[in-house]
């Protein structure tokens, strides 16, 4: 049976999620806005800084009165970082302030502490200053109404910290996708009961989880069901009507029997199909009540690998995260490839942008793959490659 290249799965799947990017804002929390995308221009609506404070501990004069310095003025006050308005600097005196400090009225300069010295009720000032000297105007980072964060923007600390300073408690931000994610086989169990004799734990459900929240989307629920059909087209209908945009099942697509996953969507339209590709094979495509389906293989490692692949890059793009980092690297040992599959191996990064295989190609070795901090690329028609080679490889 001839295998459909990796590529046009690829884009069968970028069609069917290109209507999740479009999206619609929601409001959230200022706090809950780090790592999501600003759905409009976010403006100040007070100036930055809102009044003119001092940029450093000192004094506060006037830049005229110091311009023959030396010179020595009379200390009348101090002035903390604090609410509330100083009073005016009367003329011929100065006024100890501190950083962050309003400047008092009549004062256009501030003279750092260590440019001064300090006798009793008098503060002496070394050299002269100009008008404007260490003090910020209001305004001066961003006047009110100016843009602080545009469209667009994936909001990290430094953004969320600009907007606290301007006063905003809320942020418009793009809905994330909203996904489910269905794992099928009897003989998955739960974490945490005992295992039986056939039985295994549910990792796909862990895994492909926070791959979704990892990739910027909002998981909405994992769920496990059996090799029934009419059970898994339930969850499948609980997924639309609970709002999930996109539904991921691990599981139930290859050619054999107990295969419910391809059993209930193949007569609704799926796309079922077997990809020239090691671990990871079998794939599938469908939509059910409108929302797309992304059907995985059972296989742990496989169905990590097919959200990678196939997923993983549409739901970063809309989250507005950058894609992972691909890069050559110098084959450290020799390798062998099945002709006419792309295979995805375990690998580890090591110095001199070298690289070695870890673990065999098996689709359950998921030790390998959590070892593993790249994976090695090798195309289609590759099926040796010696010590020394370069090798395509993906940061994991």
């Amino acid at each position: 049976m001839a295998r459909t290249p990796v590529a046009e799965h690829e884009e069968r799947v970028r069609a069917l999620l290109a209507p999740l990017r479009t999206r619609d804002a929601e409001t959230v929390p200022l706090h809950a806005g780090l790592g999501r995308v600003t759905a409009v221009d976010i403006v100040t609506p007070i100036p930055l800084p809102p009044f003119r404070n001092s940029q450093m501990d000192g004094f506060a004069v006037r830049a005229a009165e110091v311009a023959g310095a030396p010179v020595d003025l009379p200390l009348v006050g101090e002035i903390a970082a604090a609410p509330g308005e100083p009073a005016p600097l009367a003329p011929g005196t100065a006024v100890r302030i501190m950083t962050g400090a309003p400047l008092p009225t009549g004062a256009d300069a501030v003279v750092p502490v260590e440019d001064t010295t300090v006798s009793g009720s008098l503060v002496s000032i070394r050299a002269p200053r100009v008008s404007g000297e260490y003090v910020r105007d209001v305004g001066s980072d961003l006047a009110a109404g100016d843009v602080i964060v545009p469209a667009g923007t994936r909001l990290a600390s430094r953004h969320l910290g600009a907007l606290a300073a301007s006063g905003i408690a809320e942020v418009e931000v793009e809905a994330r996708v909203r996904v489910d994610v269905i794992s099928t086989g009897s003989e998955l169990v739960d974490l945490g009961d005992a295992l039986g004799p056939g039985q295994i734990f549910d990792s796909n459900s862990t895994a492909l989880a926070a791959a979704v929240e990892a990739a910027g989307a909002e998981l909405v629920s994992t769920a496990r069901v059996g090799d029934q059909a009419e059970f898994f087209r339930l969850l499948l209908d609980s997924s639309v009507d609970g709002g999930a945009e996109l539904i991921l099942t691990s599981g139930g697509i290859s050619q054999g029997e107990y295969e419910v996953v391809r059993e209930t969507l193949e007569p609704l339209g799926a796309h079922v199909d077997v990809l020239a590709m090691q671990p990871g094979g079998p794939q599938a495509t469908a939509v059910y009540r409108g929302v797309p389906v992304v059907c995985f293989p059972g296989n742990p490692v496989s169905s990590q690998l097919s959200f990678l692949l196939f997923v993983e890059p549409v739901l970063r793009e809309i989250a507005g995260l950058p894609p992972r980092m691909r890069a050559p690297r110098i084959l450290d040992t020799p390798l062998s490839s099945p002709p006419g599959k792309r295979q995805f191996l375990r690998g580890r990064a090591l110095p001199a942008g070298r690289v070695a295989t870890l673990g065999g190609p098996s689709s359950h070795l998921v030790a390998a793959l959590a070892a593993a901090d790249v994976l090695l690329d090798i195309p289609e028609d590759v099926t040796e490659l010696p010590a020394g080679a370069t090798v395509e490889t993906w940061e994991l």
